[in-house]
């Protein structure tokens, strides 16, 4: 082996992130890694550094790269504030169990323990939303700690890792060879983990499979079509994992989200067995935890998941299987299928439910009906489209009406954060610049992220942005007058106006006031050469996808 020749811990670094396969790094600047983003300056043509306005937006960038990719999404924000305001991406990659590396200067090691300027222990801060926190303090240490970052980003259940740089160790040599490329790791299936599950699902009468999670492929979503086609079992999508099956297969019944249908929410507690593959029954997917009783289920649930300490921690299962859901799928798309005559029928009724829930509810107030928005973008969009999407009641309509007919394809935040739509729309079309990409986003999360809009002008980067405007944060106004009715406080907006606000950044922007306007628009935008921003304007009582906020007052029911 050729003996190495001295380099600075950015230059390690910097081959360290090329061997690994990086070829994207979201950033804002700062001083305290000046020394990587000159090393990144001589790697300019591998890696490519997109500069964000806002760390919040770099963050959430590489959280939905690593989401779209499967690949670990890097991120580089400096000290303090930088790593505080960054720190939303890594509690949503945590989350929704996305591959994320986030690398944060730091101060000196001279300086240290000193609440020297903008100093902060990113190993107690950050530990409770990450896979693992660590600090780098000798520059020869860099290889190992790199590889160790990466594997344990993306193996297991996948998540985010957060490094610490001193700024002193990035400018200091070391002589030092580099390691190989991670390699994934994940739990897989014993011929022997099948037949248990096989015996279990032949006993049942209204199986129902619920899949969701991180560490999915575009073959596991094949073999799980496979799968549940030979056994003819009905499967739900848990939160905002509704790419998992193709929505057109025979057995897709619906979504279990803010906006899952009433009658699945049913045909989930009637179940008496539940196949969970990767998903891990959080308390949106449950709704609250109610359709699944804790820690006894009322059915008998065979739950898979690729972290084993997630097995049996909320949830008593009947049967698990520590594997990750590409493995297992693998292994289930070859199982023979069992009888599925007991429940051919219940398959069959819960899809033509879902198909019925797809129309628009009618009577519902306004000139422009988002049902009849994502009736269009359902026919008119190709399969391989991605829709990314904020927090907010809004996105009921994007869960409700579209049909999700690839991986990736549906980009969200489980976690729930706002402020996420725009920055993922953007690293979304920057990895896919062949596929169509629609970002949606109310007029509360917009104005939490919009800066990014000047990202997207700064590196050409052309998604379409649809803004829903109703003038208030809806999600909180629904449960406010829901829990107290005729009291509300601090959820009404006061909003710019938002076609001047996205063409002041050079954006391609209209306002669409009526749902017979929207074709057009939408495709003067999607024609556009740059980014586009929709502003739709929405009546203020139309707050869910299936009543309006009068008829909510009072009902105590979310839906």
């Amino acid at each position: 082996m050729t003996h190495p020749l001295p380099r600075t811990g950015a230059r390690i670094l910097v081959d360290a992130l090329a061997i690994h396969g990086v070829d994207t790094v979201f950033c804002v600047p700062g001083e305290s890694y000046l020394a990587v983003l000159d090393a990144l300056h001589e790697s300019h043509r591998s890696i490519r550094t997109i500069t964000c306005r806002h760390e919040a937006g770099a963050a959430n960038m590489a959280e939905a790269f690593g989401k779209s990719t499967g690949r670990p999404g890097v991120a580089m924000v400096t000290r303090g504030p930088g790593a505080c305001h960054a720190s939303i991406g890594l509690h949503t990659a945590a989350q929704d169990s996305t591959p994320m590396i986030l690398f944060i200067g730091q101060v000196a090691l001279g300086a240290s323990e000193r609440e020297a300027f903008q100093e902060i222990d990113y190993r107690k801060f950050l530990a409770p939303i990450c896979k693992w926190t660590g600090q780098i303090d000798d520059p020869a240490r860099i290889p190992e700690l790199l590889s160790r970052a990466f594997h344990q980003s993306v193996s297991g259940r996948p998540g985010p890792v957060a490094i610490a740089l001193p700024e002193d160790m990035l400018r200091k040599e070391a002589t030092v060879h580099d390691t190989k490329a991670y390699r994934p790791i994940s739990p897989g299936v014993a011929s022997d983990d099948l037949h248990p599950l096989r015996s279990l699902l032949a006993e049942a009468q209204r199986p129902m499979a619920i899949v969701g999670g991180g560490g999915w492929n575009a073959k596991a979503s094949e073999d799980l079509a496979q799968f549940a086609e030979g056994n003819r079992i009905p499967v739900a999508a848990s939160f905002r994992c509704q790419d998992r099956l193709d929505n057109r297969h025979p057995c897709y019944v619906g979504d279990l989200g803010t906006a899952a249908d009433p009658d699945l929410a049913r045909r989930v507690r009637e179940a008496d067995l539940l196949l969970v593959i990767g998903a891990r029954l959080g308390e949106i997917t449950t709704c609250g935890y109610e359709l699944v009783s804790v820690p006894e289920p009322r059915q008998r649930l065979i739950h898979i998941h690729p972290d084993p300490e997630e097995l049996g921690r909320v949830y008593r299962p009947t049967y698990a299987i520590c594997a990750a859901s590409d493995r297992f799928l693998s292994a289930a798309a070859e199982m023979p299928p069992v009888d599925f005559s007991a429940w051919d029928d219940h398959t069959a009724s819960a899809r033509a439910a879902y198909l019925a829930s797809l129309e628009s509810t009618p009577d519902l107030p306004g000139a422009l009906q988002m049902g009849e928005v994502m009736a269009y973008l359902r026919n008119r969009l190709p399969p391989e489209a991605i829709l990314t999407t904020d927090a907010g009641n809004f996105s009921g309509w994007m869960q409700r009406h579209y049909l999700y007919r690839a991986w990736p394809s549906q980009i969200g935040p489980t976690s729930g954060a706002m402020g996420y739509g725009i920055p993922a729309a953007i690293s979304a079309r920057l990895v896919f610049p062949d596929r169509p990409v629609v970002g949606f986003c109310g007029d509360g999360g917009a104005l939490m992220s919009g800066q990014e809009i000047a990202t997207a002008i700064h590196h050409g980067i052309d998604p379409v942005i649809l803004v829903v405007d109703n003038g208030m944060y809806g999600t909180i106004r629904l449960h406010q007058e829901r829990d107290y009715p005729g009291r509300t406080i601090a959820t009404s907006l006061s909003n710019p106006d938002f076609t001047a606000w996205a063409r002041s950044f050079g954006a391609f922007a209209e306002r669409v006031e009526r749902s017979e306007d929207f074709p057009a628009a939408f495709e003067r935008a999607l024609g556009a050469g740059r980014i586009a921003v929709l502003e739709l304007p929405i009546d203020p009582e139309l707050i869910t996808t299936r009543a309006s906020l009068s008829q909510l007052r009072g009902t105590g029911s979310p839906h």
